[in-house]
């Protein structure tokens, strides 16, 4: 009965939002702790996590291949470093072999794409302008992740 309900919950989640393995697995035990206060029943629900993840995964409902994929097209077009989006998908417990393939194949794919998402970056911050010092547009630039060389592109810097 228990573990229907969890099952549920993670379904019910993952319609709303997508979400890597760990990532759920974090979800679900915030969801155990919030609703139970027996701590058999507790215990037996964290047991269960591994089960209801393996469930889902067999079900195509979560996988974290398809999870990189999708967070590294999003954050590329939204102006994103490559060093933000490999820090995020860590945090989001994603192994480190899979973002490193799956930057690797983006890479292949879009060769521009670094400089693109620089330029995006550069024009959301409005610092194509020429009201600002440079060193602090690039300064500006290299907290969000971009390497020198992009900056100094996309900046027109010689």
């Amino acid at each position: 009965m228990k573990n229907i309900n969890l099952l549920q919950y993670a379904v019910k989640y993952l319609s709303k939002y997508n979400s890597s393995k760990r990532n759920l697995n974090r979800i679900l035990k915030s969801k155990i702790q919030k609703s139970t206060t027996i701590k058999k029943e507790r215990y037996e629900l964290y047991n269960e996590i591994d089960n209801v993840i393996h469930k889902l995964e067999k079900n195509k409902l979560i996988d974290d291949q398809k999870f990189t994929q999708s967070k590294i097209n999003m954050f590329s077009k939204q102006g994103k470093s490559k060093i933000y989006i490999k820090d995020y998908l860590c945090k989001k417990g994603i192994e480190k072999n899979i973002v490193e393939e799956e930057l690797k194949l983006f890479d292949d794919q879009n060769s521009n794409w670094e400089k693109e998402s620089a330029l995006n970056y550069a024009i959301k911050k409005n610092l194509l302008k020429d009201n600002e010092n440079i060193e602090k547009k690039l300064g500006k630039m290299a907290r969000a992740g971009f390497s020198y060389e992009i900056c100094k592109e996309i900046l027109k810097i010689s």
